[in-house]
C-alpha cells in the first residue's frame, strides 16, 4: 500500500487532514489533493466569526500552504472540479478535461450552502466559501439593516458578528424555537433571549415568501404580509452534500456518499468518504449518519487514513458528536445529541454573565448529551462522561448540580 497513489477529491478540512495523516502514518506513495477552488485550502468555521469581524486576511484561515504541501509531498490540483468517478477504471475526471488515476480515492468534497429560493441580482449572500465571506464582509462594513434568514449556527453567528460591526439585525426563521434540532426546545428558547439582549430583532415561526430588490434596497416579505427593508440579506437555510458529480459512478446516493462503519463507500472497494459528504453507518446507533461538524471531519479523516494504510486492523467510526458556536458573549459547546434526549438539570446561569451546563439523559440514568456555555471545565467533564456512558448523577455531582429540574425563562425580542 505504501507506494500506491491516494487521490483525495476535496481540499476541505477532512481532505487536508486525511493527506496529513497519511504522511504522518508512513504512506510513501503519491498523494494528490484536488480542490474545485483555486484558493489554497482554508478553514471554514472562522468565516462567520473572526474572518467577518477581523481584517479578512485569508492567511489567517489557511489549512495548508504551498511550502507545507511541498514538504509533505502532497500534489495540489486546485481550481478544477471533479465531474465524474469511474471505480472500475480507478479514475476521476475533472472539468478541465483531464483525469487522474488512483489506487485509493478519498471523497472529501464537503457540502454547499442550500441555494436561496429567492433570486435577486445583488445584496443577497450565502456563507460557505472564502469568496462568500469576503463579499459579505464588504457589505456588512457598509452598515445598515441586515436581515438573516435562518437561525442555525451560520445565521446566529453572522447575526452576532453583524451586531458587533454596528449593523441593525433581524433574524427570521420558520421554526418557533431557534436551533431546536441541535439544542432541544428548552435551550432553543434561551437563544431567543440571547438575541434580544444584544439588540437583535427576531421573527421566529415566520416564513419568508419573497426577497426582491437589489443591494442597499431589498425587501423581505414574510408569510403574514410584513415587509422588512434591508441593505443586506444573508440566507443560511442549511447545506447539501457535494455529491452530484458522482452520478453514474455506481455509488449509492443517500444525501451524501453511503459508507459502512469503516468509512469505505458502499459498492466501491477502494473508495472512501470523509467529512460533510459522508453518510456512514454508526453501529452504536444502528443507522447511517451524516454530521456536518468540524471535529467529526477531522476524526473521520484520521480513521480513514488508518484504514487505508492498515486494512488488516480496520477501525470503526463511532464518534461522540461535538460542536461549538461563538455567539455574542457565549461560547456554546455541545456534546452528543441534546435534541434526541431529555433535559434533566441545568447548572449555573444561562442569562447575562452566562456560565452554565445543561445535562441531558437517555432515560436510563446515563448522561447522553450536554450543552455548556462559557464553562471549559464542565465541557471536559461532560465529553468524558458522555463518551464513557457515565452516570447522570455522577456528572451532576461533579458539576455541583441542584437535584430538581430547572425552570427556564425566555425573553423573546420583537
Amino acid at each position: 500500500m505504501s507506494r500506491r497513489t491516494v487521490l483525495i477529491v476535496g481540499a476541505s478540512v477532512a481532505g487536508v487532514h486525511a493527506a496529513r495523516t497519511l504522511r504522518a502514518q508512513g504512506h510513501d506513495g503519491r498523494i494528490v489533493l484536488a480542490g474545485a477552488e483555486a484558493q489554497l485550502p482554508y478553514d471554514k468555521p472562522p468565516l462567520s466569526k473572526q474572518f467577518l469581524s477581523g481584517d479578512g486576511d485569508p492567511e489567517r484561515v489557511r489549512l495548508l500552504t504551498e511550502d507545507e504541501a511541498r514538504d509533505l509531498r502532497i500534489e495540489l490540483r486546485l481550481g478544477t472540479a471533479a465531474v465524474g468517478l469511474d471505480p472500475a477504471e480507478r479514475e476521476v475526471r475533472f472539468d478541465d478535461g483531464q483525469a487522474c488515476r488512483y489506487d485509493v480515492c478519498v471523497i472529501a468534497t464537503g457540502a454547499a450552502a442550500r441555494p436561496s429560493p429567492w433570486p435577486v441580482d445583488s445584496g443577497l449572500h450565502h456563507l460557505r466559501s472564502l469568496a462568500d465571506g469576503t463579499a459579505l464582509r464588504a457589505d456588512l462594513r457598509r452598515g445598515g439593516h441586515v436581515v438573516i434568514i435562518g437561525a442555525g449556527f451560520i445565521g446566529a453567528e453572522t447575526a452576532a458578528t453583524a451586531r458587533a460591526l454596528g449593523c441593525e439585525v433581524t433574524v427570521v426563521d420558520p421554526n418557533p424555537v431557534p436551533m431546536e434540532r441541535v439544542l432541544g426546545p428548552e435551550l432553543g428558547e434561551l437563544c431567543i433571549a440571547l438575541h434580544g439582549r444584544h439588540g437583535v430583532r427576531t421573527r421566529f415561526g415566520r416564513a419568508v415568501t419573497s426577497v426582491t430588490g437589489t443591494a442597499g434596497d431589498l425587501a423581505v416579505t414574510l408569510d403574514d404580509g410584513e415587509v422588512l427593508r434591508a441593505r443586506t440579506v444573508v440566507v443560511g437555510i442549511g447545506a447539501v452534500p457535494n455529491d452530484g458529480w458522482l452520478a453514474g459512478s455506481g455509488l449509492r446516493p443517500a444525501d451524501g456518499v453511503l459508507c459502512e462503519e469503516h468509512g469505505r463507500a458502499v459498492g466501491a472497494e477502494d473508495v472512501f468518504a470523509v467529512g460533510d459528504v459522508a453518510r456512514w453507518f454508526h453501529p452504536g446507533r444502528g443507522e447511517h449518519l451524516r454530521i456536518e461538524h468540524w471535529t467529526n471531519a477531522v476524526d473521520q479523516a484520521a480513521l480513514v487514513a488508518h484504514n487505508i494504510l492498515h486494512p488488516d486492523t480496520l477501525r470503526t467510526h463511532v464518534p461522540v458528536e461535538y460542536v461549538w458556536s461563538d455567539q455574542y458573549d457565549w461560547k456554546i459547546q455541545i456534546v452528543g445529541r441534546p435534541s434526541t434526549a431529555a433535559l434533566h438539570t441545568v447548572i449555573g446561569e444561562f442569562g447575562a454573565n452566562a456560565r452554565g451546563a445543561a445535562l441531558f439523559t437517555d432515560g436510563d440514568g446515563r448522561l447522553s448529551a450536554a450543552v455548556t456555555v462559557n464553562w471549559p471545565r464542565a465541557l471536559v467533564e461532560c465529553r468524558r462522561l458522555v463518551a464513557d456512558a457515565g452516570r447522570l448523577d455522577a456528572a451532576a455531582q461533579r458539576l455541583g448540580a441542584v437535584a430538581h429540574p430547572p425552570v427556564l425563562n425566555s425573553g423573546a425580542a420583537s
